[in-house]
């Protein structure tokens, strides 16, 4: 099995140790994992700032570029749900629905396709899990508290895998950060209040550290906390997953 390992932006920029961690955690699983070196962007930065035919390049040459492997990993709910649901406007050749359909977030390969049941990992801490938009409702990697349906998520499921890890509840588990891509440029009085709320609710709970599966969501957040002063950290899950330390 074919691996490749896509990276958005914002972690190869900001937080590499994301990328190691994700492919360090997949070696780790038995996977044979390619990073190929021509990759770029997604192109969802254009495409959320309304220039979506500006980024069909962006896009094609992200197909370019994935389309001989038989999964494309990415650490983000929201790169691949970009992928999957808006490169509708392609000529929607093989090699295009081929990628579409084999772009995965991270926690959906790990249970859909490896099927993992246990890690060999320890995090003695207290977590908080924010649940970002894209994955809850959009990859449906969860169900949203306005779904009349059993509570299920897949991230909670791979956190409860790792040793020593205390799970905080949440009053409101599955709010929105208030990131939202360009967003948080557009409406950012309302976007820093939104993210406020949701540090609120993981620090009433005593978390020392806040999780997700999209980096954006906790660059967001971690800005806020760092203005605030605050003791609390954020970390990909990813990083929990692979064993790594605070």
């Amino acid at each position: 099995m074919e691996i490749a390992l896509f990276i958005p932006c914002y972690v190869d920029q900001f937080y590499p140790q994301v990328g190691i961690a994700t492919l360090e955690l997949l070696e780790k699983l038995g996977c044979r994992v390619t990073y190929p070196a021509a990759q770029t962007c997604c192109g969802q930065p254009m495409a959320n700032s309304g220039c979506e035919q500006d980024a069909v390049q962006t896009y094609r040459h992200f197909v370019k570029t994935f389309e001989g492997f038989d999964y494309i990993v990415v650490p983000s709910g929201s790169c691949a749900y970009h992928v999957r649901h808006h490169y509708d406007v392609l000529e929607q050749t093989e090699p295009v629905q081929r990628v579409r359909e084999k772009v995965l977030d991270l926690s959906a390969f790990l249970l859909n396709v490896l099927e993992i049941s246990k890690l060999d990992s320890s995090f003695p801490h207290r977590v908080g899990l924010h649940q970002s938009c894209h994955g809850l409702r959009g990859l449906r990697l969860g169900t949203g508290s306005e779904r009349n349906m059993e509570e299920e998520s897949k991230l909670n499921q791979l956190l409860e895998m790792v040793e020593d890890i205390e799970l905080i509840e949440l009053q409101r588990a599955d709010e929105c950060c208030g990131f939202g891509g360009t967003f948080a440029v557009a409406e950012p009085a309302i976007s820093v209040k939104m993210g406020k709320d949701r540090i609120a609710d993981h620090t009433r709970a005593g978390a020392e550290v806040i999780t997700a599966g999209d980096m954006s969501c906790l660059m967001h957040l971690e800005g806020i906390l760092r203005r605030q002063k605050s003791a609390v950290k954020v970390m990909h899950i990813a990083e929990i997953l692979n064993g790594n330390s605070i």
